[in-house]
């Protein structure tokens, strides 16, 4: 789930805030991220035209449970939902509710689940039935920009190598980088420094160090990049209307790269998902 602020502010350059984790909250993170990812396996077979989003509410909230875990969105700061739904325009934060999926709706899907103390968060684009080529060629475009930002992670870098390789990638294919909502800092707690913005300059922002731990979430948008606030506080939306994405990753610094905490154990975590419906 993204950092909360509906304004990103500039990017943290201050290393000394940043908390540095070690190898028992790294096993913590790999337990709790592993478990996130296959919430989200699970809810494959449910994500078809006719399901109401409320639904895969339901089915996170006994996945859960029956994990005993805690989703981390329930109730937190006011969000009174287990995951969140982001439809078709809805750049994030969108409510699970009783309106129906349509076939050729695209979805995102973030689950944040507190295991043992520590916060596994990820969320992963889904299409709904048959989708559209510039529908599925968005999907195509933000999974590479989180790819390549994922890529760009390792010490002695900047948090601005990240953003700078996700919104190069992303420009060039004639997209647009979401500026309102960044990515964070997580473990045992939700949201914490340093923020990851998606877009910048190598060199800039907090040198990343080993025991580091974030999310890189971008949003990616086919129209232009503004975004506005819809008046129940939360669900943000495309100002032009336009389609737009997102895929997560929780991932660690470690002393020779990254290490990516939230991978799907059945490979779902990557179009073209070639999945049975």
């Amino acid at each position: 789930m993204n950092n909360l602020s509906h304004k990103t502010s500039a990017p943290d350059t201050d290393a000394t805030k940043v908390r540095l984790y070690g190898p028992a909250a790294f096993e913590g993170m790999r337990l709790a991220g592993q478990l996130a990812a296959q919430a989200l396996d699970m809810l494959v077979d449910f994500v078809k035209p006719g399901v109401p989003t409320g639904r895969l509410e339901q089915l996170i909230l006994e996945f859960a449970r029956d994990h005993k875990a805690f989703p981390a969105t329930l109730n937190y700061r006011g969000f009174r939902h287990a995951l969140c739904t982001s439809v078709n325009h809805v750049v994030c934060h969108g409510h699970p509710g009783p309106k129906p999926l349509r076939e050729g709706d695209i979805v995102n899907i973030d689950v944040t689940l507190i295991l043992n103390g520590w916060h596994g968060d990820t969320s992963r684009m889904y299409p709904v039935g048959a989708i559209s080529r510039k529908a599925e060629r968005l999907l195509e475009v933000t999974y590479e920009s989180l790819v390549r930002g994922v890529a760009a992670v390792r010490p002695g870098r900047t948090t601005g190598h990240i953003g700078e390789a996700i919104q190069r990638y992303a420009e060039s294919e004639r997209c647009s980088v979401v500026r309102d909502f960044c990515g964070h800092g997580l473990g045992d707690v939700f949201h914490d420094r340093p923020n990851i913005l998606h877009y910048g300059r190598g060199g800039e922002g907090v040198e990343l160090q080993p025991g580091m731990i974030f999310t890189i979430e971008p949003m990616i948008n086919l129209g232009r990049a503004d975004t506005k606030v819809l008046d129940d506080g939360w669900t943000a939306v495309t100002r032009d209307k336009s389609l737009s994405a997102q895929f997560e990753h929780t991932v660690g610094v470690t002393e020779t790269g990254v290490e990516v905490f939230t991978y799907s154990p059945k490979g779902y975590h990557c179009p073209p998902y070639g999945l049975p419906r």
